[in-house]
């Protein structure tokens, strides 16, 4: 959280070695104040060539993999190569030695200090939507400098190589006034000759590609990623989470894999996944790291543009609104209004042994088949519109048989390989079922089908580490979209009503729907609800739970309901039926709703025939 500090004067550190000296708690608490937060270019929308080496930016984005620990000189003893002095630098927070023209680092000096730091990688948010893409995008355009030419020639610097002593990788960069600055890196590598340079590439040297290092989790949808080295609070870091970083940028060229000699290694991919180009993949080294409880620009106050979000948001009057759009896009079925709404809110807010409490699972079925070829896309064209975050996956034979769905360990290359469902919490899963055809699904098909029922049933992904599996916690709230009844899982299986005149004027409703969207001051205030719904704190009223469980031990014996599950989708449901109407607390009102609901439901699902239940093949 960040707290409110008043005004100061104080600049933001210009250097790592400014901010690891004695005014480093100052300048944590000066970056308390959102507004210097936000000052902070944000990476993900600025061009590298507008950036000086070393200068403090930002990243917003997801924990993709962490790598192995490293060790590094946090200070280290220099000397005069003429004998004349000795001096301590301070190599916090930089991935190469720092030190003046003419002096030589004294590896063996009692006054080094080695470190630890890790490296995670990241990458911003995986099915992140347009609408949060362009307005993080315009809020990091109104905080950046206007950079003229000679200033973008001066960050452009165009760094020599030349060999050092004892064959070590020198790299110098331009002039500070009349002090040259040269940068050695801590590994020792012998230079390349121009001879080996034209020898044929053997297999162990084939270069990575892009998309492999980026590696996105969506790769029609490609991320972002930087390297972000942390020096602090190892263990309070966890895959998939999503995190807000500034730190100081490092795009030194020698970075690069190319640049090395790796002959001695047997295989070069991990040298050269574990080194990408900074031009591709920037490192960035954290000063201070906040914890994203969501992805919604129009609720984050470290974004500037904030005009009204601080604007008290009438939760009753907005949902009743929100319904009635819902209602009109589900063929006017308002019981579908209400489990869907329920469902966009929900979220894991507890866990318990291998139970997830609080997803809601839903798999609305019964789509009719006149409309089958093009609703379940532009219903999902509305809600991105709506949620800052969602991916929408056609189940088609061709997807299934050959897409990635976890996270597989890449030995050869030390790196964890992304997976279509390896995505950030509150990001909103959209499986279309209508589009699976007839046909034969293949081992990875059923791989496939098998990991997203464990996501559906656990909200856990496995990790694939070929010799076992590991289960990492997720929070991705999953709809499934179906003809029949879904062949997937689902904590609330709903059939739609619906009439002709409603699947006659389906296609004009949703264009409808989308003007309405887009010309009325209502879609910001849809946007914020669903987060601030999704966020909100919530109890239980003592009173009320023990009229629940009363009243649970009556539904048992007239029937109405079977086990301890059906009792915790009641809980579930009754609980974000409250919170949609604006309350903090479960009460009786909410409760009867939900059993009214789930009433008509399960009606309807005896009224239907059994052929129209059945999973479509």
């Amino acid at each position: 959280m960040f707290v409110k500090s008043e005004p100061s004067n104080m600049k933001l550190p210009q250097c790592p070695e400014e901010f690891a000296g004695p005014k480093n708690s100052e300048f944590n608490k000066f970056l308390e104040n959102p507004q210097q937060w936000s000052n902070v270019p944000l990476l993900n929308y600025t061009p590298l060539h507008q950036l000086r080496d070393n200068s403090l930016v930002r990243f917003r984005g997801m924990i993709q993999d962490m790598q192995d620990p490293e060790i590094y000189l946090e200070r280290y003893e220099l000397k005069k190569t003429d004998g004349s002095g000795t001096r301590i630098q301070e190599g916090k927070y930089r991935d190469c030695l720092l030190m003046n023209s003419g002096e030589d680092v004294v590896y063996d000096s009692s006054s080094n200090v080695q470190g630890e730091r890790r490296t995670l990688f990241v990458i911003s948010v995986p099915g992140i939507n347009d609408w949060t893409r362009e307005y993080e995008e315009n809020c990091n355009n109104l905080m950046l400098p206007v950079i003229n030419t000679e200033q973008r020639e001066k960050t452009e610097v165009l760094v020599k190589k030349r060999s050092a002593p004892e064959e070590d990788h020198m790299d110098i960069d331009c002039a500070t006034g009349n002090n040259t600055v040269a940068t050695v890196e801590i590994t020792k590598r012998q230079k390349v000759d121009k001879e080996d340079e034209q020898e044929p590439n053997t297999s162990n040297n084939v270069g990575l590609g892009a998309e492999y290092l980026l590696n996105s989790p969506i790769p029609e949808r490609p991320s972002k990623a930087c390297m972000i080295k942390i020096y602090k609070d190892f263990d309070s870091y966890t895959l998939n989470t999503v995190i807000d970083v500034i730190g100081f940028l490092s795009v030194d060229p020698s970075l690069d894999a190319s640049s090395m000699e790796v002959d001695n290694f047997e295989s070069t991919t991990e040298i050269q996944a574990q080194h990408p180009p900074p031009s591709l993949i920037p490192r960035l080294h954290a000063i201070a790291v906040h914890n994203l409880p969501h992805v919604n620009p129009l609720m984050d106050i470290r974004l500037p543009m904030l005009t009204s979000a601080d604007e008290n948001i009438n939760l009753p009057l907005v949902q009743k609104d929100l319904r009635m759009l819902l209602t009109l896009c589900l063929f006017n079925d308002d019981l579908a209004a209400d489990y869907l709404l329920s469902h966009l809110i929900s979220t894991v807010y507890s866990r318990c042994e291998l139970q997830s409490i609080g997803k809601f699972s839903l798999n609305i079925c019964n789509i009719p088949k006149d409309v089958l070829a093009d609703y379940t896309k532009q219903l999902y064209e509305i809600l991105e519109l709506i949620i800052p975050a969602s991916h929408y996956l056609p189940m088609t034979l061709d997807t299934m048989n050959t897409a990635s769905f976890v996270p597989k360990k890449d030995y050869e290359t030390n790196k964890l390989v992304s997976g279509l469902l390896q995505l950030a919490p509150h990001t909103h899963l959209i499986l279309d079922e209508t589009q699976m055809q007839q046909g034969k699904l293949e081992a990875n098909g059923v791989m496939g089908i098998q990991s997203i029922a464990h996501l559906i049933n656990h909200q856990q992904i496995k990790c694939n580490f070929q010799y076992y599996d590991i289960d990492y916690n997720v929070d991705i709230p999953v709809l499934v979209l179906s003809e029949g009844r879904s062949m997937l899982p689902s904590d609330i299986s709903l059939p739609l009503k619906t009439d002709p005149e409603s699947i006659q004027l389906i296609s004009e409703t949703l264009k409808a729907a989308h003007h309405y969207l887009n010309q009325n001051s209502r879609l910001d205030q849809f946007r914020r609800f669903l987060t601030l719904a999704k966020t909100s704190s919530f109890t239980m009223n003592p009173d009320d739970t023990e009229m629940i469980q009363n009243d649970f031990v009556e539904m048992r014996k007239a029937d109405s309901v079977t086990n301890a599950d059906d009792l915790h989708s009641l809980l579930v449901l009754s609980r974000l039926l409250a919170i949609a109407h604006g309350k903090d607390i479960l009460d009786k009102e909410s409760w009867n709703m939900a059993k009214e609901m789930e009433t008509k439901r399960r009606q309807r699902i005896n009224d239907l025939p059994k052929s129209s239940l059945r999973a479509r093949q």
